[in-house]
């Protein structure tokens, strides 16, 4: 918000109006949180329902490839299913990370401002 605008979340007791909101979701700052939010949600869910439906479609059709030991009861479909909950862990890293650095400064800057303490 440049400094000849004047600043309608600035009264603490005012409630936050849909002009207030709208307004917000209009700024470059809302775009680009949008933006990186999305660089980073869209390709990561579409690499884990592909990893997942992989595990799947080959614990339905690769039987044999699936049963190969690996090491003594541990076979490649068991090592397949534990990867799958090291996946989801690894991926929660990384967004919690991503948002950390990424997503969270903008939205705090965009949170103070439609609330008025910017």
């Amino acid at each position: 918000m440049s400094s000849d605008e004047p600043n309608p979340a600035a009264d603490p007791e005012r409630p936050i109006s849909q002009a207030d909101f709208d307004r917000i979701q209009a700024s470059e700052e809302f775009v680009e949180l949008r933006r990186r939010f999305r660089t980073f949600a869209f390709p990561m869910t579409v690499a884990f329902v592909a990893w997942y439906f992989l595990y799947v479609l080959l614990s339905t059709y690769a039987v044999g490839f699936m049963s190969i030991p690996l090491l003594g009861e541990i076979n490649v479909g068991m090592a397949m299913g534990l990867a799958q909950f090291v996946t989801t862990f690894g991926l929660t890293w990384l967004y919690v990370r991503h948002a950390n650095r990424n997503l969270d400064p903008l939205a705090e800057r965009l949170r103070n401002e439609l609330e008025g303490k910017a």
